[in-house]
């Protein structure tokens, strides 16, 4: 695994008077989840960018001073803690940001970074005022009830809070729900158990009723756990706190079994259902091992994204094809799906066929009238590829009555989804829980936490929403796959050359007002490129560009 880089920022320049902020406005719009969202238009979202030498881009986060600037902050009490006092470099400095790509060329541009997760020594929330919610929202997945018990006992057992309130329901329970008084005895033990105890739901997003709901309660800091959806939720909400002037931290902990929000090296709850999925595998192998010509077929989570069938696959060695939502297929023909399942039985005899709930859905429409559906959340309703699959596999092999087969079809789906988090998961968890609330009580606001390259960082709302993270069929980790099952790729010249690539952002350098790094002129030459740094480090006076 490669290391990790955390970068430190170029040195803020003295600045005499109050700077004026130059904001660009990113506008982007919210998926209606619920008939009853108010009518009126939320305000665009604004991306808050630093720019540096050497094509540095600091995507900040908000911060409560940035609409409250006379609020007072006070020493962070972790300071004198048993366990974090003689800890000094734990606390994060204020220039410490983290780079979202590590992979670059000599010449390449500093590029992208966010500002990096931990613990401040400042802090804008007294012990005694934070009164804290929490809301799960979406599907289940493993792990969740681990950052509820992790944000309790954090908050509690870190910071003294003892007013944290958990809103059953998902959304829904902001405004038609009790909130539950959650404690570090009553959360003790839930990390044991799969679901979330305080229920979930989808859709429920009415940012007004929500936001009264805040305000009438008095919650001053709010954690919402969910995937892009409820994330995009949390922004708006955000947002709305924010036009209100409230003294309230939004903070978002990204959730998604299927490990699709971008940005972030992985959700939590996937290295379980991947870990899980081998169980269904092993299951199938097993079916297809022990009878003529046996097929097992297993379907795995996956709507946009195959990523738990990719990485399930690699993990089990004994799966012969994996199809995802990718990666393009086609049954019938010349290197067509149909014919590689029947070589394959001719050469071992038994095959297993692993395949994401999202491939294949437009070889279904194609083949069956369908009505066009979504759930409560906007997700499109899709069609069980596991099912249609099996079904076209037995009729292909009919029509040859002298190779009969035997196929089973196994659907663990809803038993991954509901099983408590693993080893790793708890530990992950954990970090995310605790990089939530610290960013929360130091003041920052309208992001969502996670690991960019190792290293947990506070990321923007609009920036994990604006797209999804998907498989790059180009890449080196989906030709593993392929070298591993020893099956066709599918796909035409055409499919290669459509598959998008992740390419570097534009950089947008941004003049910066309060909360935000400032470019550091010493530390560029007078064409404006940066300084080589051990130049700069042996002599401050004297630079080698």
């Amino acid at each position: 695994m490669e290391t990790a880089t955390v970068v430190v920022a170029p040195a803020p320049v003295a600045i005499t008077q109050p700077p004026q902020h130059k904001l660009m406005e990113l506008k982007f719009s919210f998926a209606p989840v619920a008939k009853s969202s108010p009518s009126r238009k939320a305000k665009p979202a604004k991306k808050k960018l630093a720019s540096g030498c050497g094509g540095y881009v600091l995507e900040d986060v908000p911060h409560l001073t940035d609409y409250l600037p006379e609020l007072k902050s006070n020493p962070n009490p972790l300071q004198d803690h048993p366990a974090y006092s003689v800890v000094k470099q734990y606390f994060v400095k204020p220039d410490e940001t983290v780079a979202k790509k590590i992979v670059v060329h000599k010449s390449s541009a500093r590029g992208t970074h966010f500002r990096r997760a931990g613990l401040r020594r400042r802090v804008y929330f007294q012990p005694d005022e934070v009164r804290a919610a929490i809301v799960t929202c979406g599907g289940l997945c493993p792990g969740l009830n681990t950052v509820i018990r992790e944000l309790v006992c954090g908050l509690h057992d870190m910071y003294g809070v003892t007013a944290i309130y958990g809103i059953e329901g998902g959304y829904k329970g902001f405004y038609a729900r009790n909130t539950v008084e959650l404690t570090p005895r009553s959360v003790n033990g839930i990390h044991k158990r799969g679901g979330t105890v305080l229920g979930t739901s989808r859709g429920g997003q009415d940012t007004t009723k929500i936001v009264d709901s805040i305000q009438d309660r008095g919650f001053n800091q709010v954690y919402v756990i969910g995937g892009d959806g409820t994330q995009k939720g949390a922004a708006s909400i955000h947002e709305e706190v924010q036009r209100r002037g409230l003294k309230c931290a939004v903070v978002g902990v990204p959730k998604t079994i299927d490990n699709d929000i971008a940005v972030i090296d992985k959700s939590f709850g996937f290295d379980t259902a991947v870990e899980e999925a081998q169980r269904a595998i092993n299951a199938a192998h097993v079916e297809a091992e022990c009878a003529e010509n046996g097929i097992g077929v297993v379907k795995l989570m996956g709507r946009n994204s195959g990523f738990i069938a990719m990485y399930a696959t690699l993990a089990s060695r004994d799966v012969d094809c994996c199809l995802i939502p990718e990666s393009p297929f086609y049954l019938e023909g010349k290197g067509g799906l149909l014919e590689f399942v029947e070589k394959r039985l001719r050469d071992n005899g038994h095959m297993v066929i692993v395949v994401a709930e999202g491939a294949g859905q437009d070889l279904i429409v194609k083949s069956m009238p369908f009505a066009d559906t979504h759930d409560a959340s906007g997700n499109k309703v899709l069609l069980d590829v596991g099912l249609w699959l099996s079904q076209k596999i037995k009729e292909h092999f009919k029509k040859k009555p002298n190779f009969p087969v035997t196929l089973k079809y196994i659907d663990p789906t809803y038993m991954i989804r509901a099983v408590p988090s693993n080893a790793s998961d708890n530990v992950y968890c954990t970090l995310l829980a605790h990089s939530a609330l610290h960013g929360a009580m130091a003041g920052y606001t309208g992001f969502t936490v996670g690991p960019v390259n190792g290293r947990h960082a506070y990321i923007p709302f609009y920036r994990i929403t604006e797209k999804q993270n998907k498989v790059v069929i180009t890449d080196r980790m989906w030709a593993r796959v392929l070298c591993s099952t020893n099956q066709p790729c599918f796909l035409t010249h055409e499919d290669v050359e459509g598959a998008e690539l992740d390419e570097e952002e534009l950089h947008m350098p941004l003049v910066e007002g309060h909360n935000a790094l400032v470019t550091n002129p010493s530390m560029c030459n007078g064409n404006g490129h940066l300084c080589n740094g051990a130049a700069a480090r042996r002599n401050v006076n004297s630079f080698t560009c």
